[in-house]
């Protein structure tokens, strides 16, 4: 690779579901950030590297941008509002709609003032008609002064191509900030937790909404079957009890559906046992919050 790379960083802003993980996942061609139909399922700020022959692109996926109601959830809005001004080019992910809401509003009021080239993305658009795709974007284009609207549909991976190209119209030219085969900063217990973390959300109902963290507690890598021992941790004692099921059996659910994924992303055989316990409303103390790896002072330091 030669001195006429472009390299620069990209953040991913959006309210929450609206497909920032998927999008990033789908560009980079590997899962890497976890997905779930329920809200703020990304809870820290995740860089995932694409890398051609054009360059470099460090995506930053946030945590939706929501109203906070505990601690754990002014982490998050921290996060995605602290990534805005630290980047590029900025990616604003809408759904195809012709109603702008509150949380959209409050979006852009925050990229209002960006001095980085903001590019609109609107997404899920194989769930409209194509004259309803006009709709949005006449709808959006003038709420905040775009550089670029881009539809796609971020699940099948529509028009994914023609937005990477644009964002690389915006990236200033400098060497390469990972090597060419990097595709993440994360941690691999970090992954794993998260893993293990999203098929638990796919798991569990309602009843469950995001009161639940997983930790790693061992991980003995560089072993033919690597023993994994982890444990869901969750803020009442009847979440416990709906967690582990009867008999064991949704306890048991979560664990066959997280190992197979493990199993993919280490590539070899793992054996993991899955623990339950109870720290009552954990995302309301600022200790528990930073002690299960929540902590936004530690996510920018450089």
């Amino acid at each position: 690779m030669d001195n006429k790379l472009k390299s620069g960083f990209v953040t991913i802003v959006g309210r929450p579901n609206v497909g920032k993980s998927t999008l990033m996942n789908q560009i980079i061609g590997q899962k890497i950030a976890i997905t779930s139909n329920k809200p703020q399922t990304t809870r820290n700020k995740i860089q995932t590297v694409f890398t051609d022959e054009r360059g470099q692109l460090v995506f930053v996926d946030t945590p939706g941008i929501h109203k906070a109601k505990n601690k754990l959830g002014e982490y998050m809005v921290g996060v995605a509002k602290r990534s805005i001004s630290e980047v590029d080019v900025v990616l604003w992910i809408v759904e195809p709609t012709t109603y702008i809401g509150a949380t959209e509003q409050q979006i852009a009021l925050q990229l209002k003032n960006v001095k980085v080239p903001v590019i609109l993305v609107i997404n899920k658009v194989d769930t409209i008609k194509k004259e309803d795709v006009l709709k949005a974007i006449d709808t959006y284009k003038d709420i905040v002064n775009f550089d670029e609207i881009v539809p796609v549909s971020a699940k099948k991976g529509d028009n994914v191509d023609e937005l990477v190209d644009t964002i690389f119209k915006y990236i200033p030219y400098g060497p390469l900030f990972y090597d060419e085969d990097t595709l993440t900063d994360q941690p691999i217990r970090q992954l794993v937790a998260e893993i293990i973390r999203e098929k638990a959300l796919h798991a569990l109902s309602e009843e469950i909404p995001h009161g639940i963290a997983v930790t790693i507690e061992q991980m003995n890598e560089g072993k033919k079957i690597v023993d994994i021992v982890a444990t869901i941790i969750c803020e009442k004692d009847s979440h416990k009890g709906i967690i582990i099921g009867k008999e064991g059996a949704m306890l048991k659910k979560i664990g066959t559906n997280a190992r197979f994924e493990i199993e993919k992303l280490l590539e070899q055989q793992i054996n993991l046992k899955l623990w339950v316990k109870v720290k009552k409303d954990w995302r309301d103390s600022d200790f528990l919050v930073k002690n299960f790896g929540y902590d936004q002072k530690k996510e920018f330091e450089l």
